[in-house]
């Protein structure tokens, strides 16, 4: 009999060991240092999950997680989302992270974007909403208008940044989140004083500063360029900014500005409309923005690429200088399409 009782208690033991081996020895079945997975809306029961975590190869043992995962209720309280599981995670961690909601967070990072449809794809890349219902947003006025914004002026509330949403949040707080970062950056550094006092509103400078950004890559002449667009806006002389015909064609590759380019029907032609665009043509960067607040009191109305090609410009208060600017980076620039095309040949 004590024989029997021995095994017995051996046979537990060795069961104990056993189960928590199971519960608490590493469970992940991959090499990197953490691996997600999102749970998508109908998606978080019991079946779909363990099939969606044995998929990706993220647990080793399917039936100790789905038999703790059910004794412990997961499944009536797991809700869509991104979670990640960590390198060496036992079977319970996985099933209190699933059952607690613990997401994880996902960056937003916007840096340059010239369109609504690029803002569209990158939101809907990240988040449960996918780029189709993003656009319907971003193009309904009437859910803009608590933003003060509209499917023109939409990006103009964009400051590019890094911000960390969840997978499953809404469309409406996304906004809101941005609007306030936004708010906070025109509200910092005296900005949206320098604006008043420049005699625009912060959409306008940012729409100027849209224009600057694609201008050039060069940050001493960033404030010098707003400069020009400035003048000319209050002398009433058209921006006849190239980089808006590039948006108004969506041809963002074009080289070279020609005269058929001019021609379209856009009220983002900035040679055939006077005044701003409805909006801006790009996301610019905060020192950009900060360089038009900051632009220099010049009597510039003209600016040029430098011959040699440094990406600096020359620039000028008359015709007849703009002119003769004009004319020495043209004859650069043949010069150099003219050795290339005899070294191609």
């Amino acid at each position: 009999m004590k024989k029997k009782i021995v095994a017995f208690l051996f046979a537990a033991f060795v069961l104990l060991v056993a189960v928590l081996y199971i519960f608490f020895a590493p469970a992940t079945a991959f090499d990197e240092k953490a691996k997600s997975f999102i749970v998508e809306p109908d998606k978080n029961n019991k079946e779909d999950v363990v099939a969606l975590l044995k998929e990706k190869y993220i647990i080793k043992n399917g039936w100790a997680f789905s038999l703790l995962a059910s004794q412990l209720g997961v499944w009536d309280k797991l809700r869509p989302g991104k979670f990640e599981v960590r390198n060496g995670d036992n079977v319970l961690s996985i099933v209190r992270m699933l059952r607690r909601n613990r997401q994880v967070e996902v960056k937003l990072v916007i840096n340059k974007l010239r369109t609504n449809e690029d803002l569209a794809r990158l939101i809907g890349k990240n988040f449960s909403t996918d780029s189709a219902g993003v656009m319907q947003f971003l193009t309904s006025n009437d859910s803009l208008k608590p933003f003060s914004i509209d499917s023109n002026t939409v990006m103009t509330i964009v400051v590019p940044n890094t911000y960390a949403f969840y997978w499953s949040t809404g469309l409406a707080k996304i906004f809101t989140r941005i609007k306030k970062a936004s708010d906070d950056f025109w509200g910092n550094g005296g900005r949206m004083q320098k604006a008043t006092t420049m005699g625009f509103t912060s959409k306008e400078i940012y729409t100027i500063a849209s224009i600057v950004e694609e201008e050039t890559n060069k940050e001493e002449d960033k404030g010098k360029i707003a400069s020009v667009y400035i003048n000319r806006l209050h002398k009433g002389m058209n921006l006849g900014a190239d980089p808006t015909i590039k948006f108004a064609l969506k041809d963002f590759l074009l080289k070279r500005i020609l005269f058929q380019h001019l021609t379209v029907l856009s009220p983002y032609n900035t040679y055939k409309n006077k005044g701003l665009p409805p909006g801006p043509i790009c996301t610019p960067s905060t020192n950009t923005i900060d360089a038009v607040l900051n632009a220099p009191a010049t009597d510039y109305i003209f600016f040029v690429a430098k011959p040699d090609f440094s990406g600096y410009s020359n620039f000028s208060s008359n015709f007849a200088q703009h002119s003769q600017y004009a004319k020495e980076y043209q004859q650069a620039l043949n010069e150099y399409l003219s050795k290339k095309q005899q070294t191609e040949e």
